[in-house]
Parts: C-alpha cells; structure tokens; sequence
C-alpha cells in the first residue's frame, strides 16, 4: 500500500476545491463634452467630490475624510460608497470597494477638466469595470449603454452648471 505526502494530499484538496470564476471582461466607457468656460472656472463649479449630487441627482454625504485622497463618500442614502483615489487640481479618480456577497467589478471612475483654450475646455468622464458577471453580451451591452447614457447626461449637466454666469 502507497502512503501519500501531507503536502501532496493538501495540494490535491485545495485544487478540488478551488471554485471557477469566469475571466475578468473589464470594459472602459469614455466620455466628453465641450464647456464655453476655462476649465479651473468648470471644476470649481463640477469638481467637488459632492458636487455629484448636482450633476447626477444622486444625494452625497462625506462619510470620512475632507475631501483628499482616502475620502469616503455615500451616494443614494449609503447605498454606494466611493472611496477618492486619485487626485489632481482639476481632477480625481475613485473606486467602489467590495461588497460581501455581491460581485466585485473593480468599477473605477475619473473625472477631469482639460483646458483646450484660455475660455473653453472638455470635461472627460472615464468608467472602468468588469462586465463578466452579465449573463450574455446582450447583457453586457445594455449595461454598457445604461452607464454611458446616465454618465453623458451628467456630462450635459455639467456643462450647463459650470457655463452659467
């Protein structure tokens, strides 16, 4: 009778029991509009981390932090948290930390003000995520698509909030 190694055994346990994820599909959704303002005029109107209640309708609380890097917010009554990880005088990026028990996408966004001229500049809205939680690419795309038309509608929002006198 062979024995087997301890090591062997755990090794052959601990592959039986891996569980299949699918591969990561990450997506990146980018969006822009033009603004008739210069863009440190734009950001000071858009580019608070609460702004977002304004050009998304979404209500916002700092949870933690003051607005630097590390910054925590709750958006639609704490339902979505976003955690500040990026930030520049005329932009910043932020993440959606893991949820227990639902699926992690790693969604990232960024925002930013690129001046273009002395009085004009664009407002680039970037999203990142994985979409292979999605049943089917129809799935995928309507994600897609359910994205970039709430975030293009927040980019016209924008626009019209930082072009006001």
């Amino acid at each position: 009778m062979q024995k087997f190694s301890p090591v062997l055994l755990a090794l052959a346990m601990m592959v039986g029991a891996t569980t299949i994820v699918a591969a990561p599909e990450y997506v990146t959704i980018a969006m822009e509009i033009d603004v008739a303002k210069p863009a440190d005029e734009v950001w000071a109107k858009v580019g608070k981390y609460c702004d977002i209640s304004e050009w998304l309708k979404l209500d916002c609380a700092i949870t933690s932090g003051t607005g630097e890097m590390g910054t925590v917010r709750a958006l639609a009554g704490g339902r979505i948290n976003e955690i500040l990880v990026a930030k520049t005088a005329l932009s910043y990026g932020y993440t959606q930390p893991v949820v227990d028990g639902q699926f992690y996408n790693l969604y990232h966004g960024f925002m930013e003000a690129v001046p273009v001229t002395a009085t004009t500049s664009k407002l680039l809205y970037t999203l990142m995520l994985d979409e292979s939680d999605k049943a089917d690419q129809a799935a995928k795309d309507a994600d897609v698509a359910r994205r970039r038309a709430s975030f293009e509608t927040a980019l016209k929002n924008m626009k019209a909030i930082a072009e006001q006198p």
